[in-house]
Order: structure tokens, then C-alpha cells, then sequence
């Protein structure tokens, strides 16, 4: 906090630049390091489904929180729920040029968009799911479920 104290008095901007760019470039470095080392995806590039704990245990969601479904009408690499499945459950779309990272892969939509899966099988929200951690679309239908970590 000193530095920045100095900073704001217009005191020390010249040791505050020497100093202060050379340690944001190695802060900045380490970082890149430690994201090539764990196999981290650039901060542009966010994961598309991470592991959380709910109320269910252990989940996957997409990239904000939401929890991921398969659906039993789908087959592998292919998905069945399209216009109004698709506006009640949201398919977890994938960039163009998305690669496939570690069980998930990318699959074609009937539209041509493309879509993340889990082991060939699409992955969805659910729009009655409201906030993070929310499991709403658990067993709905029969044909529901909620996507587990490995």
C-alpha cells in the first residue's frame, strides 16, 4: 500500500514505474506459465463445463454456474432436442473451432451449429434453473439428468 500512497502524492512515479512494470511483466509471465503447466485454457477461451458441488453432489456446469443435463431421446454424438426442447433446455454451444478437452467433444446440431457433449452425449441447461447451483431439470420427464464429473 505504501507505493500506491507515494503514487497517489506524486511521489516516487519514477521508482514506481522502474520497479512496478518490470514485476507486472514477471507477475503476468508466471501466470502463463502456470496456466501452460496445468493445461489451462487462455482467459478468452473459457472451459466449457467445470465441476461444482450442489445440493446433488458433484455437478457439471457450464462457464456460469449452470448445471449441465443429458438428455435419454439423444444418441451419442447426435442431439434430438430442437425448437421448443431446445428454447426449454438450451444446448451448451460450442465456438467454431472449439477443440475437445479431455471427455467432452464437440458435436453437429441437425442446424449445423455445434454443441458441446460428455462422452458423445450433448450437454444442456435447463431454463427453469435460475441461479447457479440451481437442479430443477433433474429426472424431468424421466428423460433428464444431471451431468457428473468423472
Amino acid at each position: 500500500m505504501r507505493s500506491a500512497h507515494w503514487i497517489a502524492q506524486g511521489v516516487g512515479r519514477g521508482f514506481a514505474h522502474a520497479v512496478g512494470v518490470p514485476l507486472m511483466a514477471l507477475a503476468a509471465a508466471t501466470l502463463l506459465a502456470g496456466c501452460a503447466s496445468t493445461g489451462a485454457k487462455p482467459a478468452g477461451e473459457p472451459a466449457p463445463a467445470m465441476s461444482v458441488n450442489s445440493a446433488a453432489g458433484a455437478v457439471l456446469t457450464d462457464q456460469h454456474g449452470m448445471t449441465l443435463y443429458t438428455y435419454d431421446e439423444d444418441d451419442p454424438g447426435a442431439s434430438n432436442c430442437t425448437g421448443l426442447c431446445a428454447a426449454a433446455w438450451p444446448p451448451l454451444m460450442a465456438q467454431d473451432g472449439a477443440q475437445p478437452t479431455g471427455h467432452l467433444t464437440v458435436i453437429s446440431r441437425p442446424d449445423g451449429s455445434k454443441q458441446w457433449a460428455k462422452d458423445g452425449m450433448p450437454l444442456y441447461t435447463y431454463n427453469q434453473d435460475k441461479k447457479p447451483g440451481d437442479i430443477r431439470g433433474e429426472g424431468v420427464e424421466g428423460t433428464w439428468h444431471i451431468v457428473r464429473p468423472d
